[in-house]
Protein backbone atom coordinates (compact mmCIF):
# COMPACT_ATOMS: atom_id res chain seq x y z
CA UNK A 1 0.00 0.00 0.00
CA UNK A 2 1.18 3.56 -0.50
CA UNK A 3 2.64 5.49 2.36
CA UNK A 4 0.73 7.91 4.15
CA UNK A 5 0.06 10.92 2.40
CA UNK A 6 1.05 9.68 -0.98
CA UNK A 7 -2.20 11.10 -2.68
CA UNK A 8 -2.74 14.62 -3.04
CA UNK A 9 -5.95 16.45 -1.83
CA UNK A 10 -8.98 15.46 -3.56
CA UNK A 11 -9.76 17.51 -6.67
CA UNK A 12 -12.44 19.89 -7.53
CA UNK A 13 -12.60 19.07 -11.28
CA UNK A 14 -11.66 16.38 -13.33
CA UNK A 15 -9.02 18.25 -14.89
CA UNK A 16 -7.13 18.43 -11.61
CA UNK A 17 -8.08 15.08 -11.06
CA UNK A 18 -6.34 14.30 -14.38
CA UNK A 19 -3.28 16.12 -13.50
CA UNK A 20 -3.22 14.42 -9.95
CA UNK A 21 -3.09 10.95 -12.13
CA UNK A 22 -0.35 11.38 -14.62
CA UNK A 23 1.86 12.14 -11.35
CA UNK A 24 0.88 8.94 -8.97
CA UNK A 25 3.85 6.91 -8.37
CA UNK A 26 2.37 5.17 -5.62
CA UNK A 27 2.62 1.27 -7.21
CA UNK A 28 6.45 0.45 -7.37
CA UNK A 29 5.87 -2.35 -9.50
CA UNK A 30 4.11 -0.48 -12.27
CA UNK A 31 6.07 2.51 -12.03
CA UNK A 32 9.17 0.19 -12.93
CA UNK A 33 7.09 -1.54 -15.68
CA UNK A 34 5.57 1.55 -17.31
CA UNK A 35 8.95 3.32 -17.68
CA UNK A 36 10.95 0.39 -18.66
CA UNK A 37 8.51 -0.39 -21.41
CA UNK A 38 8.84 3.35 -22.29
CA UNK A 39 12.11 3.04 -22.85
CA UNK A 40 12.97 0.15 -24.60
CA UNK A 41 10.01 0.93 -26.33
CA UNK A 42 8.61 -2.02 -29.47
CA UNK A 43 10.92 -1.34 -32.51
CA UNK A 44 7.76 -0.65 -34.55
CA UNK A 45 7.19 2.68 -32.26
CA UNK A 46 10.91 2.76 -31.92
CA UNK A 47 10.41 6.80 -33.02
CA UNK A 48 7.73 7.53 -30.75
CA UNK A 49 8.77 9.28 -27.19
CA UNK A 50 6.58 7.02 -24.94
CA UNK A 51 4.27 8.60 -22.42
CA UNK A 52 5.67 6.38 -19.79
CA UNK A 53 3.29 7.53 -16.50
CA UNK A 54 -0.24 6.80 -15.55
CA UNK A 55 -2.89 7.39 -18.01
CA UNK A 56 -6.08 9.73 -17.53
CA UNK A 57 -9.38 9.01 -17.97
CA UNK A 58 -10.79 10.69 -21.49
CA UNK A 59 -14.16 12.36 -22.19
CA UNK A 60 -15.84 15.51 -21.50
CA UNK A 61 -16.48 16.29 -17.76
CA UNK A 62 -20.43 16.11 -18.08
CA UNK A 63 -20.16 12.69 -19.07
CA UNK A 64 -23.55 11.00 -18.98
CA UNK A 65 -22.10 7.80 -19.95
CA UNK A 66 -19.18 6.05 -18.52
CA UNK A 67 -17.15 3.48 -19.75
CA UNK A 68 -14.85 1.27 -17.63
CA UNK A 69 -11.63 -0.36 -18.83
CA UNK A 70 -8.98 -2.73 -17.00
CA UNK A 71 -5.63 -1.13 -17.34
CA UNK A 72 -3.48 0.65 -20.11
CA UNK A 73 -1.58 -1.22 -22.55
CA UNK A 74 1.91 -1.39 -22.81
CA UNK A 75 2.39 -0.09 -26.14
CA UNK A 76 -0.90 1.67 -26.84
CA UNK A 77 -2.30 3.95 -23.53
CA UNK A 78 1.75 3.85 -22.11
CA UNK A 79 2.86 4.98 -25.26
CA UNK A 80 0.09 7.66 -26.67
CA UNK A 81 -1.12 8.72 -22.90
CA UNK A 82 -4.74 8.51 -23.94
CA UNK A 83 -7.09 5.67 -22.89
CA UNK A 84 -7.63 3.02 -25.75
CA UNK A 85 -5.51 4.56 -28.12
CA UNK A 86 -2.74 3.31 -30.38
CA UNK A 87 -3.71 -0.07 -30.00
CA UNK A 88 -6.13 -3.18 -31.78
CA UNK A 89 -8.43 -3.52 -28.73
CA UNK A 90 -8.63 0.46 -28.98
CA UNK A 91 -9.18 0.32 -33.13
CA UNK A 92 -12.34 -2.11 -32.03
CA UNK A 93 -13.74 -0.28 -29.19
CA UNK A 94 -13.90 3.78 -30.85
CA UNK A 95 -14.87 2.16 -34.43
CA UNK A 96 -17.99 1.21 -32.44
CA UNK A 97 -18.60 4.04 -30.70
CA UNK A 98 -18.59 5.92 -33.55
CA UNK A 99 -20.79 3.34 -35.19
CA UNK A 100 -23.08 4.06 -32.76
CA UNK A 101 -23.17 7.83 -32.56
CA UNK A 102 -20.68 8.75 -29.50
CA UNK A 103 -17.28 9.32 -31.20
CA UNK A 104 -16.54 11.83 -34.19
CA UNK A 105 -14.23 9.49 -36.16
CA UNK A 106 -13.51 5.73 -35.94
CA UNK A 107 -9.91 5.49 -34.98
CA UNK A 108 -7.63 6.84 -32.37
CA UNK A 109 -3.93 7.12 -33.14
CA UNK A 110 -2.67 9.53 -30.86
CA UNK A 111 -3.38 12.34 -28.57
CA UNK A 112 -4.04 15.37 -30.91
CA UNK A 113 -5.63 13.06 -33.90
CA UNK A 114 -8.81 15.51 -33.13
CA UNK A 115 -10.87 12.76 -31.58
CA UNK A 116 -13.74 13.36 -29.64
CA UNK A 117 -16.43 11.71 -27.37
CA UNK A 118 -19.78 12.57 -27.49
CA UNK A 119 -20.85 12.27 -23.38
CA UNK A 120 -18.97 9.47 -22.71
CA UNK A 121 -15.65 8.69 -20.71
CA UNK A 122 -13.37 6.24 -20.57
CA UNK A 123 -11.74 5.41 -17.70
CA UNK A 124 -10.13 1.85 -15.97
CA UNK A 125 -9.07 0.83 -12.47
CA UNK A 126 -5.79 0.75 -12.91
CA UNK A 127 -3.92 3.60 -14.43
CA UNK A 128 -0.95 2.70 -15.34
CA UNK A 129 0.56 -0.56 -17.73
CA UNK A 130 0.80 -3.85 -15.29
CA UNK A 131 3.25 -7.02 -16.66
CA UNK A 132 1.00 -9.17 -18.64
CA UNK A 133 -1.68 -7.04 -18.15
CA UNK A 134 -2.47 -8.55 -14.56
CA UNK A 135 -2.41 -6.10 -12.22
CA UNK A 136 -2.24 -7.30 -8.69
CA UNK A 137 -5.40 -6.83 -6.29
CA UNK A 138 -3.00 -5.06 -4.09
CA UNK A 139 -2.42 -2.29 -6.88
CA UNK A 140 -6.03 -2.68 -7.96
CA UNK A 141 -7.12 -1.46 -4.28
CA UNK A 142 -4.50 1.39 -4.46
CA UNK A 143 -5.73 2.46 -7.81
CA UNK A 144 -9.23 2.88 -6.07
CA UNK A 145 -8.58 6.34 -5.30
CA UNK A 146 -8.27 7.39 -8.34
CA UNK A 147 -11.80 5.70 -9.66
CA UNK A 148 -13.57 7.46 -6.48
CA UNK A 149 -12.61 10.87 -7.29
CA UNK A 150 -13.64 10.31 -10.47
CA UNK A 151 -16.87 9.01 -9.83
CA UNK A 152 -17.24 11.51 -6.86
CA UNK A 153 -16.97 14.03 -10.02
CA UNK A 154 -19.07 12.51 -12.42
CA UNK A 155 -21.96 11.55 -10.33
CA UNK A 156 -23.86 14.60 -10.80
CA UNK A 157 -24.12 13.80 -14.44
CA UNK A 158 -23.54 9.78 -15.10
CA UNK A 159 -26.45 7.95 -16.19
CA UNK A 160 -25.36 4.64 -17.18
CA UNK A 161 -21.88 2.72 -17.27
CA UNK A 162 -20.67 -0.02 -19.24
CA UNK A 163 -17.81 -1.94 -17.80
CA UNK A 164 -14.97 -4.04 -20.39
CA UNK A 165 -14.65 -7.30 -18.67
CA UNK A 166 -14.80 -9.22 -15.26
CA UNK A 167 -11.96 -7.37 -13.70
CA UNK A 168 -13.66 -3.99 -14.14
CA UNK A 169 -17.01 -5.39 -13.12
CA UNK A 170 -15.49 -6.70 -9.78
CA UNK A 171 -13.68 -3.62 -9.39
CA UNK A 172 -16.28 -0.97 -9.84
CA UNK A 173 -18.91 -2.82 -7.89
CA UNK A 174 -17.68 -1.64 -4.12
CA UNK A 175 -16.60 2.07 -5.44
CA UNK A 176 -20.22 2.61 -6.77
CA UNK A 177 -21.73 1.26 -3.27
CA UNK A 178 -19.13 3.79 -1.73
CA UNK A 179 -21.34 6.27 -3.41
CA UNK A 180 -24.60 5.33 -2.34
CA UNK A 181 -25.90 3.17 -5.07
CA UNK A 182 -27.49 0.08 -3.58
CA UNK A 183 -25.74 -3.09 -4.95
CA UNK A 184 -28.29 -6.27 -4.87
CA UNK A 185 -27.46 -9.37 -2.85
CA UNK A 186 -26.22 -11.66 -4.21
CA UNK A 187 -23.58 -9.52 -6.35
CA UNK A 188 -24.77 -8.87 -10.05
CA UNK A 189 -22.69 -11.59 -12.02
CA UNK A 190 -20.84 -10.14 -15.12
CA UNK A 191 -21.59 -11.57 -18.64
CA UNK A 192 -21.68 -9.77 -21.88
CA UNK A 193 -24.81 -8.01 -22.37
CA UNK A 194 -25.86 -8.18 -18.47
CA UNK A 195 -28.22 -4.73 -17.23
CA UNK A 196 -28.75 -4.06 -13.80
CA UNK A 197 -30.46 -0.70 -13.04
CA UNK A 198 -29.15 0.16 -9.32
CA UNK A 199 -30.69 2.67 -7.14
CA UNK A 200 -29.49 5.25 -5.14
CA UNK A 201 -28.85 9.11 -5.70
CA UNK A 202 -30.30 8.62 -8.78
CA UNK A 203 -30.85 5.57 -10.72
CA UNK A 204 -27.88 4.57 -12.61
CA UNK A 205 -28.03 2.14 -15.00
CA UNK A 206 -24.82 -0.65 -15.35
CA UNK A 207 -23.76 -2.76 -18.36
CA UNK A 208 -21.63 -5.39 -19.06
CA UNK A 209 -19.35 -6.34 -22.02
CA UNK A 210 -16.61 -8.84 -23.26
CA UNK A 211 -13.30 -6.52 -23.43
CA UNK A 212 -12.03 -5.25 -26.34
CA UNK A 213 -8.87 -7.66 -26.00
CA UNK A 214 -7.58 -9.59 -29.05
CA UNK A 215 -8.12 -12.50 -26.95
CA UNK A 216 -12.07 -11.44 -27.46
CA UNK A 217 -12.42 -10.22 -30.80
CA UNK A 218 -9.66 -11.74 -33.14
CA UNK A 219 -11.57 -15.47 -31.73
CA UNK A 220 -15.37 -14.11 -32.50
CA UNK A 221 -16.49 -14.14 -28.82
CA UNK A 222 -17.02 -10.76 -29.26
CA UNK A 223 -17.86 -9.18 -32.46
CA UNK A 224 -18.34 -5.39 -33.33
CA UNK A 225 -22.47 -6.31 -33.62
CA UNK A 226 -22.11 -7.46 -29.83
CA UNK A 227 -20.43 -3.73 -28.51
CA UNK A 228 -22.45 -2.15 -30.62
CA UNK A 229 -25.95 -3.09 -29.05
CA UNK A 230 -24.34 -2.44 -25.78
CA UNK A 231 -23.25 0.87 -26.59
CA UNK A 232 -25.97 1.72 -28.04
CA UNK A 233 -28.50 0.53 -24.92
CA UNK A 234 -26.38 2.51 -22.73
CA UNK A 235 -26.06 5.64 -24.83
CA UNK A 236 -29.88 5.21 -24.31
CA UNK A 237 -30.21 4.92 -21.09
CA UNK A 238 -27.67 7.86 -20.59
CA UNK A 239 -30.22 9.79 -22.45
CA UNK A 240 -27.59 10.36 -25.33
CA UNK A 241 -29.00 8.12 -28.34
Amino acid sequence: MPRKGAFPPTPTTLAELDAQVTQCRACPRLVAWREAVAKAKRAAFRDWTYWGRPVPGFGPADASMLIVGLAPAAHGANRTGRMFTGDRSGDFLYAALHAVGLANQPTAVHKDDGLALRGTRLTSPVRCAPPANKPTTEERDTCRHWLDAELALLAPTVRSVVVLGGFGWQSLLPVLAGHGWAIPRPRPKFGHGAHVELAGPRPLHLFGSYHVSQQNTFTGRLTPAMLEDVLRAAGVAAGLL
